[in-house]
């Protein structure tokens, strides 16, 4: 259950598994919380191609204008916590704080949750459709501080419900003391652009962090720099990140580029250039497929997750136990185990 914390004592995340579910709980997320015109992609680099091949509505086109590129909205950035983590830009103590929402994090383990929201609800784009639950969640708690803002989160029924549908399905709750003290924090933030300024808005930190003006006409140059040396301080002691943009919906400015295309061809003047034209329309169809063929695997994968398979098991287990068929397995499990342990602890022979 979602609950709220010592706001002087709230942590991040303390899951060593966060790494490999960082993309699927942000896509779980805006798949469950009602927002439409959205996608979560991860990013394995910063650099010029990656950036290009990430936006990419379709191929370069000989026939029409370039398609404006896919707006990103923010980037989530998942790494290994360090308390005196040196802050990369000016904390923000002005009004600027009301303009915005920044929100303390007041809630165990949901920086997740946070970070992405902190993208969500500064989203100004038309292609964002937060849906009524957080449209007036946002409008109820925007005159409030960042404190009450923490603390309106962990009472929201609607954001508890999606965020507790991360949890682990487990059949016995153990005392939280049991858990090794050395398991690693990991946290998530978010980087994005409000007006012509770039943030950081990290809900464990007193305000947001001002990273400095929009000086390009993209403004994941102006981050690149500053995201590359946040990871370069880490390289002698961490190589553990994750990063994802949150985006408009690729798939949509496919079909309008296929759109568009099929409407130009019957202004075209040659039979070379039709063929041009059909080959685009063919890309493009691709990678729509593709889009499509992916966002199908990700409800798959969501469902998987939340379906509760323990009950399953245990009725296995109850079978093979009245059949006197599980305790052998039991054993030889055991016997394969202590081989493989033997075999491995054995020096190689040349």
């Amino acid at each position: 259950e979602l609950r709220c914390a010592d706001p002087g004592k709230c942590l991040p995340c303390p899951v060593t598994s966060a790494l490999s579910l960082a993309s699927y709980a942000c896509r779980t997320y805006v798949c469950s919380s009602g927002v439409s015109g959205m996608q979560v992609e991860e990013l394995y680099s910063l650099d010029e191609d990656s950036l290009t091949d990430l936006r990419a509505a379709g191929p370069t086109s000989t026939v029409l204008e370039s398609l404006p590129l896919v707006p990103v909205h923010g980037l989530i950035f998942l790494f290994r916590w360090h308390k005196e983590e040196k802050p990369s830009g000016a904390l923000v103590t002005d009004d600027r704080v009301q303009s915005m929402f920044f929100a303390k994090q007041v809630i165990t383990n949901a920086c997740a949750t946070q970070a992405l929201l902190s993208v969500l609800l500064n989203a100004s784009h038309d292609d964002v459709e937060l849906g009524k639950e957080l449209a007036d969640f946002k409008s109820n708690t925007f005159s409030f501080d960042p404190a009450m803002k923490g603390l309106s989160l962990s009472n929201m029924d609607f954001i508890r419900s999606v965020h507790n549908s991360f949890a682990r399905q487990t059949l016995v709750e153990f005392d939280d003391q049991s858990k090794s003290k050395e398991e690693e924090p990991f946290h998530f933030v978010a980087y994005l652009p409000i007006g012509d300024t770039l943030y950081e808005l990290d809900g464990l930190k007193e305000g947001p962090v001002d990273l400095g003006k929009v000086t390009s006409k993209d403004w994941l140059q102006d981050l690149r720099p500053i995201l590359q040396s946040r990871m370069q301080g880490f390289m002698g002691s961490e190589i553990r990140f994750n990063l994802m943009a949150v985006m408009s919906n690729r798939s949509k400015y496919l079909y309008r580029r296929m759109q568009e295309l099929g409407k130009a061809e019957p202004n075209l003047g040659s039979d070379s250039q039709v063929a041009v034209l059909h080959e685009e329309l063919q890309q493009c169809a691709l990678k729509l497929e593709n889009e499509e063929q992916k966002a199908a695997r990700h409800r798959v994968e969501i469902i998987r997750h939340k379906h509760n398979y323990l009950p399953l098991i245990m009725e296995v287990l109850k079978v093979l136990a009245r059949k006197g068929e599980l305790v052998p397995m039991v054993e030889e499990a055991k016997t394969r185990a202590s081989r493989k342990r033997k075999a491995d602890s054995e020096p190689s022979k040349p």
